[in-house]
């Protein structure tokens, strides 16, 4: 767990410099007219479109934007149609990448996401290729000073966690996917409060990088992050600390 949280922690702190620019605004916005297409447009009966609404308040999205987003997902609005595509790769070292996106024109995406590969020392690879090496699951993250290790344990456990650790001065939570709301709402009971809660693709092995490397595998990712149409990039590298450090 321990690559994949450091790098949770700066896909974190890179959140917030997009929702400065309004680029994290427009994936959500995104996410959240997909998840009402697919799903219908009630939250109560839609737990891909609670979460992307959560999600946007907790990023201070203004409620008539996500109402706008609601109503092109159901066609209640019109709106632009995008369809649900992943691109699996490679990265230096043979880090594998995950790359899910929202895409209207695939071909155009595509064309893009593999100029990216190329250009940032990496390669695309055929479907299936990396996906078996990674678990859906949720995530949640708790600051150590909301609660005990023993408090917590005993509620998320109870609830249906699979597993609780400390990292740093917070407690992260897995779960199933299935069991993931009943995780979340236990804590909001409690309560305890969250910094943060969302379904993910864990890494099941990590590969450690060197930081001659672990560089370019940052520089990668951030590419792929930046392109218009990524929704998330997940990769399974351990990147030295002090390289997370100077990142951060």
């Amino acid at each position: 767990m321990s690559g994949h949280s450091k790098w949770a922690s700066i896909k974190h702190k890179k959140a917030l410099v997009d929702a400065k620019r309004g680029k994290m605004f427009t994936k959500l916005i995104r996410e959240i007219t997909v998840a009402a297409k697919t799903g219908g447009g009630d939250p109560n009966t839609n737990p891909r479109l609670r979460l992307a609404i959560s999600t946007a308040k907790s990023g201070n999205m203004p409620a008539d934007n996500i109402e706008r987003a609601v109503k092109k997902g159901t066609g209640a609005l019109e709106g632009i149609s995008y369809e649900e595509v992943v691109y699996e790769g490679y990265g230096p070292e043979g880090v594998a990448v995950y790359v899910q996106c929202l895409s209207d024109n695939k071909n155009r995406t595509a064309s893009e996401i593999r100029n990216i590969f190329s250009k940032k020392s990496g390669n695309m690879a055929g479907a299936g290729s990396v996906s078996w090496l990674f678990e859906h699951k949720g995530f949640i993250v708790v600051h150590q000073s909301k609660a005990t290790e023993d408090q917590l344990m005993e509620l998320v456990l109870n609830a249906g966690a699979e597993d609780l650790s400390k990292v740093g001065d917070k407690f992260e939570i897995l779960t199933s996917p299935h069991d993931f709301e009943a995780v979340k709402k236990a804590l909001e009971g409690a309560p305890i409060p969250y910094e943060s809660a969302d379904l993910q693709m864990i890494p099941k092995t990590l590969v450690s990088v060197s930081a001659a490397h672990a560089r370019q595998v940052l520089a990668l990712i951030e590419a792929l992050e930046d392109q218009d149409d990524v929704q998330h990039v997940y990769a399974n590298c351990d990147i030295p600390d002090e390289v997370m450090k100077e990142v951060a």
